[in-house]
């Protein structure tokens, strides 16, 4: 049942997710890419891990990072996409109440998580290239521990605070949802109470936790090209741009898309382009990044060679 009665109101237990598409061979279509585009996104982050936590060479606070981004990336894109891939097979793509928001409060939750992290990836490169001397010191086991604890624990009160949003509002008319998922702002436009504590609540928390992590990547890597172009050998300017630069391909492709959503008014772009964007950032995304760091990032590449090797020779 996707309602109930409850006095003078109808009160709404389910939605109906629209999708992405109502063409039955378009739909086919998109299912096979994108449950080809999860599979690699599962195995390709599992390598990632698995590579990370194997390989000693890989044991730097820069890639105990890149393995809970991995992680995460995986924990993202799994909020979705089973259950959107399963709902290509459904007539009508009904989702309970309750698993309406827990599937929001786990997307906030991992894309909470993914900006800070990139945010303490972007710290750590500020770190090893401007105070060398300093780094063992200033990201020690200790200090990686604890910036993890703060990334994890902000993204759960990120999380909670979308799931109280989410269960404060009341649902008793239309149960359309205009998306593949059950996203926060089509679902204020279903609301029959009053939206504007949540969508203050909920456009503050947004805008903190894409905004705060972005001004400290950028000022990051502001003091790291000023430290770069201070250098006066060539091989170590090459070498401080190489360690950067797959960060700053994973940066550039999350912020630019999750400004889109969230920066740009509402009125430049339709709902259609919004659904498009949101599968970029939440299904295509986490499966570029293992991709991204393991062609652009020659310790990666080095490790994987090696581990390649020596399977060859002990087979």
């Amino acid at each position: 049942m996707d309602s109930l009665v409850d006095r003078n109101h109808t009160v709404v237990t389910g939605f109906i997710l629209l999708g992405l598409t109502d063409d039955p061979i378009l739909q086919v279509i998109i299912f096979m890419i994108i449950l080809c585009i999860y599979l690699m996104t599962i195995s390709g982050n599992l390598s990632i891990i698995i590579l990370i936590r194997t390989s000693s060479q890989l044991h730097h606070p820069m890639y105990f990072f890149l393995s809970h981004l991995a992680l995460t990336d995986i924990g993202y894109s799994s909020s979705v996409t089973p259950n959107m891939l399963v709902n290509f097979f459904m007539e009508i793509n009904t989702i309970s109440y309750l698993g309406c928001g827990f599937q929001l409060g786990a997307a906030a939750f991992f894309g909470g998580i993914e900006c800070l992290l990139l945010a303490v990836m972007a710290y750590d490169r500020f770190v090893a290239i401007c105070n060398p001397l300093l780094y063992s010191a200033k990201m020690s086991t200790q200090v990686c521990a604890q910036l993890l604890l703060v990334v994890y624990v902000a993204g759960f009160l990120y999380s909670c605070s979308f799931i109280i949003c989410f269960f404060s509002l009341f649902f008793c008319g239309p149960n359309q949802v205009n998306h593949f998922f059950c996203d926060f702002a089509p679902l204020i436009e279903l609301a029959c109470s009053d939206t504007s504590i949540p969508v203050v609540v909920s456009s503050f928390l947004a805008s903190s936790v894409v905004t705060v992590p972005a001004i400290v990547i950028i000022v990051s890597y502001i003091y790291i090209f000023i430290t770069v172009l201070k250098m006066h050998s060539t091989e170590g300017r090459h070498k401080a741009f190489v360690t950067c630069t797959s960060h700053l391909s994973v940066v550039t492709l999350f912020y630019g898309t999750v400004t889109f959503i969230y920066v740009m008014p509402k009125s430049s772009f339709s709902t259609d382009q919004n659904k498009v964007v949101s599968v970029f950032y939440m299904v295509v995304i986490p499966m570029l990044n293992p991709l991204i760091y393991s062609l652009r990032n020659s310790e990666i590449k080095g490790a994987l060679k090696r581990k390649l090797v020596r399977k060859t020779v002990s087979s």
